[in-house]
């Protein structure tokens, strides 16, 4: 099969503005390319219904596949399907199933339902509707002269799961026909950055060809996409675990999980099934450790709760930090080893846990007690065990360092977790 060529069109004046950031763009890059379909454009086109026009036909004569976001909500400014349908001279009406979505949705809540939510329902005369499970407005697919168009909504938590759910089985049955299903497995790394773990596998992504190997990665943690093509999931699995062994045999410190979950939702199930409890106590994150944690469905098993002691006067109120460590000429300071290992203490010894867990530093943007932006300590203490405490020297802007602060400290609890559970196999055998 001879390869395929995509365009990604991003629909909105607020995106030309730099109103809103275009991550759509990125999303449908990597998961185009996970189907073996190469992203050569990424277009970005405001509210103008000639210039989106011009867009698709400029499109339309370099790529097979042409994947819009944005641009088919109520408002007039809505234009991607009147555009599209005046291109491809196709006409548009109503798709009743989803009109009767939009109507149930208003009816719902009991509000009227305005005019311009019709528009919400409209498709492109014969294509395809996609279902919109998060929100009111209905995708388009259609082919035409050999060319592939798939419309999604702005909204990201609307279009991720339109186009895995609704779109991929598409572009499998309209353009991918001759191709084997696709299969993929996901990795969940912490404690590494994305170019240390892909210098570590170098060698397996320059040779990858089956399965193929996709880094990526958010504040704090890195994700390994193995992707594969065969004729049967078990042929498939087959594949991804033989790989999956060779990349966890060399990162084992890192990996945390072998399946699309926070380091978060790991610690919270690891406990679960130790039976063990814990308490936060943080200064410069401002309780981000705390509501990752409790984001998590089972936490309340886990997690007792916490304190936010952002300033030195709660420090020693509620934690008992001791004035002297906290100020005076020769005192640590707020942000020391000394300050975050009695912080953690405390929170356990106040909450009665199994663990607690304890982070203090500067964020920024300016210094704090002349100690520069980035310095931060985390620390862990476990009943009748001594508290570790770690220094970090973080990069970025305030809430990346947040950010990085919160998920440094959920892996040092991981390690420290798994090295409980190996403890207690070792008492087994």
């Amino acid at each position: 099969m001879k390869a395929v060529k995509a365009e990604i069109i991003a629909v909105g004046t607020e995106l030309l503005l730099g109103q809103i950031t275009n991550t759509n763009a990125r999303y449908l890059s990597q998961q185009l390319s996970y189907l073996g379909i190469d992203v050569y454009y990424q277009t970005v086109v405001g509210d103008n219904l000639n210039r989106l026009k011009q867009a698709i036909e400029l499109a339309s004569s370099r790529a097979d596949v042409i994947v819009f976001s944005g641009g088919i909500g109520p408002t007039q400014d809505d234009l991607t399907k009147d555009a599209l349908g005046e291109v491809l001279g196709r006409s548009l009406h109503i798709h009743a199933e989803s009109m009767q979505a939009v109507e149930k949705f208003f009816e719902g809540r009991d509000k009227p339902m305005t005019e311009n939510n019709r528009r919400q329902a409209i498709i492109l005369e014969n294509s395809d509707p996609l279902r919109n499970e998060v929100g009111l407005a209905v995708g388009v697919a259609i082919s035409q002269n050999e060319k592939h168009y798939i419309v999604l909504p702005g909204p990201p938590k609307e279009l991720q799961p339109m186009f895995e759910n609704q779109a991929i089985p598409w572009l499998l049955e309209h353009v991918l026909t001759d191709e084997y299903p696709i299969y993929s497995k996901m990795l969940k790394f912490a404690g590494i950055g994305e170019s240390a773990l892909e210098d570590a596998l170098l060698d397996l992504i320059s040779a990858q060809t089956d399965p193929t190997i996709a880094p990526y990665a958010k504040e704090g943690e890195v994700t390994i996409r193995l992707t594969t093509k065969a004729p049967d999931e078990k042929e498939a699995m087959s594949k991804l675990k033989a790989m999956e062994a060779q990349i966890r045999e060399r990162l084992p410190e890192y990996m945390y999980a072998d399946r699309d979950i926070t380091i978060e939702n790991q610690i919270i199930q690891m406990m679960t099934g130790m039976k063990l409890t814990l308490a936060a106590a943080e200064s410069c994150t401002g309780g981000l450790v705390m509501q990752n944690l409790t984001t998590i469905p089972g936490s309340a098993l886990v997690f007792m709760g916490g304190v936010v002691s952002y300033s030195n006067e709660m420090k020693e109120q509620i934690l008992n930090v001791p004035h002297e460590l906290l100020e005076g000429e020769n005192a640590p300071g707020a942000v020391s080893e000394e300050v975050a290992e009695v912080m953690a203490d405390q929170a356990r010894r106040l909450l009665d846990t199994d663990f607690a867990v304890s982070v203090t530093g500067v964020a920024g943007p300016g210094s704090s007690e002349r100690k520069p932006v980035g310095l931060v300590y985390i620390a862990i203490a476990e009943r009748d065990r001594k508290t570790e405490v770690f220094q970090l020297n973080l990069k970025g802007n305030r809430e990346a360092i947040r950010i990085r602060s919160a998920k440094s400290l959920m892996y040092r609890l991981w390690l420290r977790l798994k090295q409980r559970e190996n403890e207690q196999l070792a008492e087994q055998s």
